[in-house]
């Protein structure tokens, strides 16, 4: 089975063999598209541990509010935010995306790519990777992310998406997280104006 998830009944991780083929990972490939792949779908289940729900559970899978009243406020503060930018998304008519139904997965794909991302510049010690196809290899990063959710939707499949699934259609789950990260903003030097540009203030940053 090609997909991965988090158990917090039991504090784990699993990821079926069949998920460690392209898109998700490709042996041939360099490790900047790795770490965007597979990388940041291992700090995507990773996430879902402090997730709206995840958080719930301790780390022996019980379930009790472990967090401080503060960090709570904090976590829900933040949250907000994200569920008021993916509300505003519009894919199909006049149907958007419901921010608070999609809350937990969306900010287990934004941690799971800045988790990947601290990862890979961690793996290369501060050495410059060459360029490839005239992408850098941090480009090439995000890039390993947007090629995992390349999709095409059916009109009633993507309304079926949006008002029934827990995930984001897949351009959402690169436009979502990509655009909150000052990472990217810096590799693919966004501006003000730019398609994915967002203010700061309402930029998401939960982990």
């Amino acid at each position: 089975m090609v997909n991965a998830y988090y158990n917090p009944s039991m504090n784990e991780i699993v990821f079926p063999a069949a998920i460690l083929q392209p898109p998700f990972f490709n042996v041939e490939a360099d490790d900047a598209v790795n770490y965007g792949g597979i990388g940041a779908v291992i700090g995507h289940e990773f996430t879902h541990g402090f997730d709206d729900q995840g958080r719930h559970s301790d780390g022996d899978g019980n379930l009790r509010d472990w967090w401080t009243e503060q960090d709570a406020a904090q976590f829900k503060s933040r949250a907000q935010l994200m569920v008021d930018q993916y509300s505003a998304y519009n894919p199909i008519g006049d149907l958007h995306l419901q921010g608070a139904l999609g809350l937990g997965e969306n900010i287990a794909d934004l941690g799971g790519v800045t988790l990947a991302y601290r990862a890979y510049k961690n793996s290369q010690a501060g050495k410059s990777g060459k360029t490839i196809d005239g992408f850098t290899p941090e480009q090439r990063f995000f890039m390993g992310w947007a090629q995992v959710w390349r999709i095409k939707y059916r009109d009633e499949a993507l309304r079926r998406q949006v008002i029934n699934g827990p995930h984001s259609p897949g351009m959402y789950r690169v436009l979502g997280p990509l655009s909150n990260m000052p990472e990217f903003y810096k590799v693919y030097d966004v501006k003000a104006g730019d398609g994915m540009y967002r203010e700061e203030k309402v930029r998401v940053k939960i982990w």
